[in-house]
């Protein structure tokens, strides 16, 4: 045995161990989320996608921590993925991974983030939806390839939720045209 025998070694050692608790680690945490209830069926009546758009999934998380990654039914797995909007919801078709079907009717929220368990990118570069899978809340994130088909998709996103179509976007007028002062009166 040479001198570089022994630190191979137990390089090659620690590594194993390293990748051997992260196994162990996510064992684990599908075992706590073996609750997290199955993804929904595609409905038949889904219809041809109205909008759709290329991009990568990133990944679903509980709702409001980007953190907690849900690793049950494939949902923690980063891939290539197409979003089309459908009448009926949001389909993602993911390369190497199962599909996500998310009805209009559980989206929750429509928004923007810079970030989600691992994947980090400009303010605002993530597409996120909020949405009840069985009767969690969680957060999905979507990056669109093309930075110009981010606008036009959170639009429709919006337009799809139900709860964003339901509250009504009014403008606060600025201070100074409802305050009288002095002179006007």
């Amino acid at each position: 045995m040479g001198a570089r025998t022994g630190p191979v070694i137990i390089t090659f050692l620690i590594l194993l161990a390293i990748f051997a608790l992260m196994w162990w680690g996510w064992r684990g945490r599908l075992r706590r989320q073996a609750g997290v209830a199955h993804l929904p069926a595609i409905p038949a009546d889904a219809g041809p996608p109205a909008l759709s758009v290329a991009g990568q999934y990133v990944t679903t998380t509980s709702a409001g921590d980007w953190l907690d990654r849900i690793a049950v039914h494939g949902l923690g797995i980063r891939t290539n993925a197409t979003l089309e909007l459908r009448s009926t919801g949001v389909l993602l078709i993911r390369k190497g991974a199962p599909e996500i079907y998310i009805a209009a009717a559980a989206i929750d929220d429509v928004g923007t983030a810079a970030g989600m368990a691992g994947k980090f990118v400009e303010r605002d570069g993530l597409v996120v939806i909020t949405w009840t899978l069985g009767g969690k809340l969680v957060d999905t994130g979507f990056r669109t390839t093309e930075a110009t088909a981010k606008k036009p998709l959170l639009q429709a996103l919006k337009a799809l939720a139900p709860a964003q179509a339901e509250t009504p976007t009014t403008e606060r007028p600025d201070a100074d045209t409802r305050r009288k002062n002095d002179e006007n009166e």
